[in-house]
């Protein structure tokens, strides 16, 4: 292998992104991607950055942290939100992409890039060639999991993630739901299925009563959920109110057919460019596909909805990144090994993608003989790996962007300034970050 070639294993969001800002350095790159040989059990195709939950990417707005990593992804020349705009369907607020349309696009671009070589092959150890970047997700097969475990000599982590089904769009009983963004912030991007009182109770009972598919038994009896991607059965046994003040809270929106604000609802969100699927926002469910079935047509509008893909449950892996990671995202036994995405403990689609911008960075840095660079705390990018290098290991698990983990604001301010001030300062400091990046 050349000196100057680089390994990428795991063409996910984040490996995506490491392969493309190493080969814009000039650099050769070997991405080796699994798919379609060996699936995984969330996966439905061999597509390149295919995304296994939502189709959402969250919000573009720059006064939320979502907005901002994106801001912060733009500067550096992401890829992948470069092929997310093109892919873009409506979404209100929130950026959400065709599935379909946005994994080819990664795949074409990738695939077309001059320095970059695709490999069709399951890694089954952690190769020897470095540099090297490791973003397998947190679907890494098991034997990749066991190498890596072997090296490092961390035991690793997990959780388990939920996937929210999605119906057939011409199944929809549109006479009984209606359009609109909550507040009327955008496009009217949302179908909702408006529930009363009474309908709301009638579909707690029945949810929370209903039977879930079984995980593997030695899976039962550690099934830790991330925080962020609960099953809604899950939510619903937490209290009876709980879905009406979180996934199926009916704020700034208004049935046009009372006049008034529904007693709860559930929002549809566009999932491919033709309109043709809609995913239950927020249901993601361990239920089994019968119950799916009977539960979810509970929904009005939903009555003769034509399931295209049932919710289900699988479990993420990721490592023990405070013992094993520097906010470089290199190993702090080997310099010329990194690991980026999911796999390091970030949790969320544009997160991942990240930290595979900053993980391609560092180690064509690194090949070319230059040192890695962090990006600074005040950044949303440079808090995240600074959480997943330096969080406490009993508090460690898997984090999404917010405001939350930015240093905190020293000098004298109103509250209600307190965000825009943090964005001010992020702006501030990834210019500064660009401007020595050169």
């Amino acid at each position: 292998m050349s000196k100057k070639e680089i390994v990428v294993v795991g063409g996910g969001l984040a490996g995506c992104e490491a392969a493309f800002h190493i080969a814009e350095r000039g650099l050769s790159v070997r991405l080796y991607e699994m798919r379609p040989v060996t699936m995984t059990p969330a996966h439905n195709t061999g597509n390149l950055a295919e995304l296994v939950c939502s189709s959402s990417l969250k919000s573009v707005s720059p006064m939320t942290a979502h907005g901002l990593l994106k801001e912060e992804m733009r500067a550096l020349r992401s890829i992948i939100l470069e092929c997310a705009d093109k892919a873009a369907v409506p979404g209100g607020e929130a950026l959400c992409v065709d599935r379909e349309r946005f994994s080819e696009l990664v795949t074409d671009a990738i695939e077309h890039h001059a320095n970059i070589e695709i490999i069709r092959e399951e890694i089954s150890e952690i190769p020897s060639d470095r540099p090297c970047v490791i973003c397998t997700g947190p679907l890494t097969s098991p034997s990749l999991a066991e190498s890596i475990r072997s090296l490092t000599g961390a035991q690793h982590l997990h959780f388990f993630d939920a996937i929210a089904p999605s119906v057939d769009a011409e199944s929809i009983d549109y006479d009984k739901v209606f359009r609109q963004s909550r507040y009327d912030k955008g496009e009217a991007a949302y179908i909702n299925c408006p529930m009363t009182g009474e309908e709301y109770e009638a579909f707690v009972d029945v949810l929370v009563a209903a039977k879930t598919a079984h995980l593997h038994l030695d899976e039962e009896k550690d099934a830790r959920y991330f925080e962020g991607c609960l099953p809604v059965e899950v939510i619903a046994r937490r209290g009876r109110d709980t879905l009406a003040f979180g996934t199926m809270k009916p704020v700034g929106l208004t049935d046009p057919h009372t006049g008034r604000r529904p007693h709860a609802v559930v929002q549809l969100r566009q999932e491919n460019a033709d309109g043709t699927i809609y995913g239950l926002v927020g249901f993601q469910t361990q239920l089994r596909p019968s119950e799916q079935d009977h539960v979810f047509k509970m929904i009005p509008g939903l009555e003769h909805a034509e399931f295209v893909r049932y919710g289900a449950v699988h479990r993420n892996t990721y490592i023990n990144s405070p013992n094993l990671l520097t906010p470089a995202l290199h190993t702090k036994s080997d310099s010329s090994l990194f690991f980026a995405g999911q796999l390091v403990g970030v949790e969320g689609y544009m997160e991942s993608a990240s930290s595979g911008i900053i993980a391609g960075i560092n180690v064509a840095r690194v090949a070319l003989g230059e040192s890695p660079v962090i990006p600074p705390r005040e950044t949303i990018i440079g808090a995240l790996l600074d959480y997943v290098a330096n969080c406490p290991i009993d508090d460690f698990q898997p984090m999404n962007s917010n405001f939350g983990i930015l240093p905190p604001i020293t000098e004298k301010h109103h509250k209600r300034d307190r965000k825009q001030l943090k964005v001010d300062k992020a702006r501030a400091a990834m210019q500064a970050f660009l401007a020595d990046l050169g």
